[in-house]
């Protein structure tokens, strides 16, 4: 499901753009010697790694202040979405070139995105003989398959609800889950850039099928009204850029069943809002227009009766 996503870019632009929040979230020590005002992203390095012939791009690096000093040290957080064999020694190697060329101290952070193996990443690469320890390098690991996602349930933070969809879940939690992300992103009232990013990486990570959609939807109908519209309001952002996605591929079944979806979707929260509905109106309203349906998905927190429901329509 996930083979297509573009992880790297992903991640980097969520830290890019939460760095303080995502240091702040994993390495609260960090923050009391950091300048926050001083954060500089260095321009994209590209290096070769000898060992393997490959050209590679770091993921974030940043030059950042020691509090109330003149002088600079170095972040590098480096996403890895898979489990590698010697990455501990390509670790080294970016830090012995970033070391090389900046002449700084490095303060080295890996995030392991994958699902599996669980077992504890390495933090560390050494070099040593039976009488003589040449190197010890070590990096900061966050390993999010070793995190529970309920640890950061009450984290006001933007980085802990985007990353949440990453944790440990089992199979049966993920339409909790996800609900629980939004349920942590709306509390944090962002402005609706950095409010679609993290919705976004939420929907990439965890894609419902429509058994746990259901599930999704019960999930959300405990929070409250606001939470409940704020939710609303973003999961109907996803199914319009479905749409607008499958316009662009030309996949008219695609949209016409991201419609259906969506209508359902209603017809659900309608039932569970107003009590059973009456056949004649479920009719009427699966033959609503995707702008009304939108219209209807506001709305219908407003309803206290079947009454106000038939008003609604009316007006169309």
């Amino acid at each position: 499901m996930t083979n297509n996503i573009d992880h790297d870019r992903l991640f980097k632009e969520l830290i890019s753009t939460f760095f303080v929040e995502f240091i702040e979230l994993f390495f609260p020590e960090l923050m009391d010697y950091l300048d926050r005002d001083s954060i500089t992203f260095l321009d994209k390095e590209v290096f070769t790694d000898v060992t393997e012939g490959e050209r590679y791009e770091s993921d974030l690096v940043a030059q950042v202040k020691f509090r109330g000093k003149e002088s600079f040290f170095l972040i590098h957080v480096e996403a890895q979405e898979s489990s590698r064999k010697w990455f501990n020694r390509r670790m080294f190697t970016y830090f012995a070139r970033f070391h090389e060329k900046f002449v700084l101290p490095i303060y080295p952070i890996v995030i392991f995105s994958y699902s599996k193996p669980k077992r504890e990443a390495i933090s560390q690469y050494v070099v040593d003989f039976p009488d003589f320890k040449v190197l010890e390098f070590n990096y900061q690991v966050v390993q999010l398959n070793r995190l529970n996602w309920r640890d950061f349930l009450n984290q006001p933070n933007p980085v802990a609800s985007a990353l949440m969809a990453k944790m440990n879940i089992a199979e049966k939690e993920r339409a909790k889950v996800k609900a629980e992300c939004l349920r942590l992103l709306i509390t944090l009232r962002l402005n609706p850039a950095k409010m679609q990013l993290i919705s976004g990486f939420i929907d990439t990570y965890l894609n419902l099928n429509p058994v746990e959609e259901r599930q999704f939807q019960e999930e959300i109908s405990t929070f409250s009204q606001p939470v409940q519209e704020g939710v609303m309001q973003i999961t109907t952002s996803w199914m319009r850029q479905g749409i607008e996605l499958g316009i662009e591929q030309g996949i008219e079944q695609g949209i016409e069943r991201g419609i259906e979806r969506e209508k359902t979707l209603i017809l659900r929260q309608l039932k569970r809002k107003l009590g059973e509905i009456n056949p004649s109106l479920e009719t009427k309203i699966m033959e609503l227009s995707i702008d009304d349906v939108e219209a209807l998905g506001e709305a219908l927190f407003d309803f206290s009766t079947v009454e106000d429901l038939i008003n609604w329509l009316n007006t169309l």
